[in-house]
């Protein structure tokens, strides 16, 4: 069994994770910026990668769930660990934002590239075996930042929008499945040096996506079909207010494919994503463990 090094643990994936590392019997040592309460196997240490991160041992293996650009600069910069392992998440914006019109985006996808390649040369200077993944939409632990607001705010006012012109392929993942695959790799040497791209079980239209989380909630709602133009125009008025806008790029985006080709994965671990059946766990915050 291995001493494990948990970073950004208490997110989505962290919340399937953390639980399936402490039943194999590993050594689980959690890092979040806000104290949690030790349980199931699991040891919580405050810390944060920007500010400092409290002295950590000889972990066998790290974890980075959360942002790859912080714990790249940490890894590279802090303290001489020499961990066996390291299993990191990126993110599939790095393909699917190239080339956006939105020059953040692009800023957004030329740190994902620094960072990716930061942690390799780190990670093979001090000899630990990487496995990076890239994720398409995530959701499944009510935190994310896509579907489970849409759910939340449908069960709220009972009106749900809706975006039939959306045609764009959807590929969402559940986080349990990603906190899976962290398993699935950690002693494989197949997976030594590899980036995988993982999507879901299912591939649907973002029209779609919604009208399967609709019919998932636990209470009637009113559709309310929204017109692309309509919802462009909306957008634009609310950030003349001063409001948050999605930007012009990532509304082009509700018409093109954001799928993955996860056929590396299913080759080397047998990747075997749910299907897209959204349950109401899915968008109920749970409360921090």
């Amino acid at each position: 069994m291995a001493r494990c090094v948990v970073f950004g643990a208490s997110g989505q994936i962290g919340r399937f994770l953390l639980p399936a590392l402490a039943a194999a019997g590993h050594e689980v040592l959690a890092i979040s910026r806000q104290p949690r309460d030790a349980g199931h196997g699991v040891h919580w240490r405050e810390g944060n990668l920007d500010t400092g991160v409290p002295a950590l041992g000889a972990p066998e293996v790290l974890f980075s769930l959360g942002p790859l650009d912080a714990f790249a600069r940490w890894f590279e910069r802090g303290p001489e660990l020499r961990p066996r392992r390291i299993i990191a998440f990126g993110s599939m914006s790095i393909d699917s934002k190239r080339g956006s019109a939105d020059a953040a985006e692009r800023e957004l996808v030329d740190r994902l590239q620094a960072a990716e390649a930061t942690l390799a040369t780190a990670a093979a200077a001090r000899g630990a075996q990487l496995t990076l993944f890239r994720p398409t939409l995530i959701y499944g632990a009510g935190l994310d930042r896509s579907l489970a607001p849409i759910a939340r705010f449908a069960c709220r006012w009972r009106v749900f929008p809706l975006l039939p012109a959306a045609s764009g392929l959807r590929q969402p993942v559940h986080a349990e499945d990603l906190a899976g695959a962290c398993m699935a790799v950690l002693d494989l040497p197949q997976a030594f040096g590899r980036t995988y791209a993982l999507g879901g079980g299912e591939r649907l239209g973002f029209a779609a996506m919604l009208e399967r989380l609709r019919a998932a909630l636990p209470v009637r709602t009113l559709p309310l079909p929204l017109p692309l133009g309509l919802l462009r125009r909306g957008l634009r008025a609310g950030a003349a207010l001063g409001l948050p806008s999605a930007g012009e790029a990532a509304l082009a985006r509700l018409r093109l494919d954001l799928v993955a080709d996860h056929s590396a994965a299913v080759a080397d671990f047998g990747w075997a994503p749910r299907p897209f059946r959204p349950a109401p766990a899915g968008w109920q915050v749970p409360p921090p463990r």
